[in-house]
Formats: C-alpha cells, sequence, structure tokens
C-alpha cells in the first residue's frame, strides 16, 4: 500500500482535482481509489493491466459513485427571504410574553392601565405622567404600586412565575 500510495498519489490527485470541488473531496476520492486498489490487488492480473491505468479506472468509478451519490441527495435551497419569514426562538418568545402580558393589563382598571402605559412603556417621569394625566405626582404613585401588585397577582393566576 505504501509503494502504491508514493509511487501513484500526486498523479491521481491532479486527475481527480479536475472534476471535484475542493481539495478534500479530491483527497478522499484519491483515498478511496487507493483502498479499492488495494483490496482488489489480489484479482488483476498485471500482465494484462498497468497499474496506473487500473487505479485511473477505480477513480473514475470513485468519482460516478460519488456524482450518483450527490443527485441523490435534495439540492438545499437558499432563499433569504424565507428564512428571515421564519420567526427565530427570540421572536416567538418575545411575541407569547406579549400576549401575556396584555392579558394581564386587561385585567386591571383603565386608571392603573393609564398609568403602567405612562411609567413602562412610554417611559414617562413621575411628573410627566401626572402632567399628561391630570392627576397629583402622589396619585400616579400610588396607583403604579397598586398596578404592579394587581399585575403579579394576574401573573400568578395566570400560571406565569419569575
Amino acid at each position: 500500500m505504501t509503494a502504491l500510495y508514493t509511487e501513484h498519489h500526486d498523479v491521481l490527485l491532479s486527475f481527480v482535482r479536475r472534476y471535484v470541488r475542493g481539495p478534500e473531496q479530491a483527497e478522499d476520492v484519491v483515498q478511496e481509489t487507493l483502498l479499492r486498489a488495494w483490496r482488489g490487488l489480489t484479482r488483476t492480473e498485471p500482465r494484462h493491466v498497468t497499474m496506473r491505468s487500473y487505479l485511473f479506472t477505480i477513480a473514475r468509478n470513485v468519482l460516478t459513485d460519488s456524482w450518483r451519490a450527490e443527485q441523490r441527495r435534495p439540492e438545499p435551497l437558499y432563499d433569504d427571504e424565507a428564512l428571515a419569514a421564519v420567526p427565530s426562538a427570540d421572536d416567538v418568545e418575545a411575541a407569547l410574553e406579549g400576549h401575556v402580558i396584555a392579558a394581564a393589563l386587561e385585567r386591571l382598571s383603565s386608571e392603573h392601565r393609564d398609568v403602567i402605559q405612562a411609567l413602562y412603556f412610554e417611559g414617562l417621569t413621575v411628573a410627566e405622567s401626572a402632567s399628561r394625566l391630570t392627576i397629583p405626582e402622589g396619585t400616579v404613585k400610588s396607583r403604579a404600586y397598586y398596578a404592579v401588585r394587581n399585575l403579579r397577582a394576574a401573573f400568578e393566576e395566570m400560571g406565569v412565575l419569575r
């Protein structure tokens, strides 16, 4: 096997590289060729066939087998638009959280919901929220306290634990 490899490897490799995509695939084909030749060495009659032509025949057969195997495999499709449209795990998680939060907010009174909307979703300060809702700042604080407490209770009833 060592003599077979040292004498014919480079010639086989240059032959195979013409027909395959990458150097790794060419090395695989040459390795498979030499392995098949070594296994069938006892079946060949040296006076009828030269070793190099025998190896080229085996290499051609290995390449044909490889091409046929590739034809049996489905061709992967690369559609960037379709991949972008598929929701990722983070998108699904965020959507589910959004539905749970919306359901919990529906359980609050409209006054509490308005304060939560202003403070947490719009990012307004207590003073800005009081001005916008036309209520005193202390009322904004107490409504926020009771709204958060009611939200926690709603989440517990819904089975959401953090």
